[in-house]
This record gives C-alpha cells, structure tokens and sequence, in this order.
C-alpha cells in the first residue's frame, strides 16, 4: 500500500465527521462568516469590501464542498456552472 493510500485510509473517518458536522452546522457556519465579514467591513470603514466579499465567498464555497459527500467523482470549483440533467 502505498503512502498516499495509506493516509487516505487514515483519514477517511475524519473526513467523514468534518462532512457530517458540515452537513448539520452549515447554516451556523455560513451565518457566522456573513457576521464576521459585516464586523470586519465596518472596522476597516468599507476600504476593502470587495477583498472581504471574495473571501467570505469561497469560504462559503468550501463549507458547501465539505457538507456534499463525495460522490466518487471530482467537486467542480465553485464559479463553474453546473452541468445539463442527463435525460
């Protein structure tokens, strides 16, 4: 077994509690960063919204490729679009 293969095994019972906690606190989490980025906002008197905005977006991003478990294939970023339904 090779190393890679080795700390996937390792880690996939963390990686499955991270995405449960993800899947159940989601809301909270996301709630929290909006707050964080507001408070943030205010103290740096708006000069840097748009740097704020991108960063609580991708953490937003991440938490939301956290709570989907994976479903075998690759997690698309998340400014891609999403693919047509298969018919």
């Amino acid at each position: 077994m090779s190393l890679l293969e080795t700390l996937k095994s390792k880690l996939a019972p963390a990686k499955d509690k991270v995405s449960d906690l993800a899947q159940q606190h989601g809301g909270k989490v996301t709630d929290g960063l909006d707050k964080a980025a507001k408070v943030v906002d205010e103290k740096t008197k708006h000069k840097y919204s748009d740097k704020i905005h991108t960063g609580t977006d991708k953490a937003k991003g991440a938490m939301d490729r956290l709570a989907h478990k994976d479903s075998g294939g690759p997690t698309p970023p998340p400014d891609a679009p999403s693919p047509p339904p298969a018919s």
